[in-house]
């Protein structure tokens, strides 16, 4: 790579950039759901409980049907999962860490628009609307 005076301005621009999304809202709304996350009792006793029925499943699910308490184990690792998912602080999190994946998605979007059309973007989101590209499913080239 060539270090000149457009390196500069692009590493320049790159910081710009990124000092604005770590001061923007939607960024601090991410970090605050997070820490909600971490520090919350409930939440820890859903994965413990999740992650438990997780590896009791696992255990038997090579066996299917024909292990004792397939479908019984089965059924609770999906409560235990769908529970986790719905518990407020966990679906807040996850809704703000889609916010945020939405803007970055946009964000490269715009940068390889900016170089190529031809480039190919993985947004990674199925839900992404703005490039009629890969659809999630190739790799930026």
């Amino acid at each position: 790579m060539i270090y000149n005076q457009s390196f500069y301005q692009i590493e320049t621009q790159i910081e710009h950039l990124t000092s604005d999304l770590i001061n923007s809202p939607l960024f601090l709304n991410y970090l605050q759901s997070k820490r909600r996350v971490q520090d919350s009792k409930e939440v820890k006793q859903l994965q413990l409980t999740f992650l438990q029925s997780k590896e009791s499943y696992e255990q038997i699910e090579q066996y299917g049907k024909y292990a004792p308490d397939f479908n019984k184990k089965r059924r609770e690792l999906r409560l235990a999962k769908r529970t986790l998912d719905l518990q407020e602080d966990v679906s807040e999190f996850r809704y703000q860490e889609t916010q945020l994946q939405s803007v970055l998605d946009e964000i490269c979007l715009a940068i390889a628009e900016t170089i190529s059309d031809d480039i190919k973007v993985d947004a990674g989101n199925p839900f992404f609307s703005s490039h009629s590209g890969c659809g999630g499913s190739c790799h930026a080239s």
